[in-house]
């Protein structure tokens, strides 16, 4: 139970304070660095190249601050966290690494993994759900135990293995940053790909906000679409421009060129435009 808690308490738990190298009871060891091997279950994927080049001059001139955490394999070591910490030693020369050395089955070394990103925010939101779906693949547990084991709720670690269920495209859409979290959230509750594919190119070449896409998600669609991204966008706005219209009792335009665009609200008298400004809290 002890060793169960710990997992959810990230690195701290799992690593105690460094302590000098004449104290006999030091938990760190010394592993040469051609002795560990990657873990093949590592969640995080994707290492910017920019961010990695820092990290490797840091290493380079200060060596590895933080040890790696590793278990016992039969040629030498895999890791269960710190690739990145390693890979940059590796580019920097380094012959030796510190590292903790924890006996772990795959599922633990996996969840361990997993913790170690997800409390420093390394992992993009596919690579996020792949480690959840691998975890509960390759352990006992359930989407409940493993929100209580990382410190989230259920609905959380739900919503994000949703969107392993989306298209490969809009996959990819998710981690280059081409929409966002809650874009993809809306097209994983479309069940056809040819309606998410429309609702997605509205996204991008249109530049919807979440709100917009929401909105668009709730029309009904009948047959193969006809209108262009653009077109469906140019519809969302003249229905909201109804919906100011109704709620300002006033003649409302919207129109845009490209990105950028005006709001434009008639008035026909002074005291209208008094009534205007009243409501809008000018």
């Amino acid at each position: 139970m002890t060793r169960r808690k710990a997992l959810g308490k990230g690195l701290s738990a799992l690593i105690p304070p460094h302590q000098s190298e004449e104290d006999a009871k030091s938990p760190f060891v010394l592993c040469p660095v051609d002795s560990i091997h990657p873990n093949p279950n590592q969640p995080r994927k994707n290492f910017p190249h920019s961010e990695f080049e820092e990290l490797v001059a840091s290493v380079r001139e200060k060596g590895i601050l933080t040890p790696l955490l590793v278990t016992s394999v039969k040629d030498g070591y895999q890791l269960i966290a710190g690739e990145r910490r390693w890979r940059a030693a590796r580019q920097a020369g380094l012959d030796m690494v510190p590292a903790v050395v924890r006996e772990s089955t795959a599922a633990e070394a996996l969840e361990l993994a997993l913790i170690e990103n997800i409390h420093r925010q390394d992992l993009n939101p596919i690579e996020e759900a792949q480690a959840y779906r691998q975890c509960l693949e390759a352990g006992d547990l359930t989407q409940e135990s493993l929100a209580k084991r990382l410190g989230k709720d259920r609905s959380t670690i739900t919503n994000v293995l949703r969107l392993l269920s989306l298209p490969d495209f809009i996959q990819a859409d998710l981690v280059e940053d081409n929409i966002s979290m809650g874009h993809a959230r809306v097209l994983a509750g479309i069940k056809n790909t040819r309606d998410q594919k429309r609702l997605r190119d509205a996204i991008v070449q249109g530049a919807l906000t979440v709100r917009q896409a929401e909105a668009l998600a709730r029309k009904p669609t009948k047959g193969p679409p006809k209108k262009s991204p653009k077109s469906e966008f140019d519809e969302y706005l003249q229905s909201l421009s109804e919906n100011l219209k109704t709620s300002l009792g006033t003649k409302v335009d919207i129109r845009r060129r490209g990105r950028r665009g005006t709001i434009s609200i008639h008035f026909y008298s002074t005291e209208e435009l008094d009534r205007l400004i009243e409501i809008l809290g000018a």
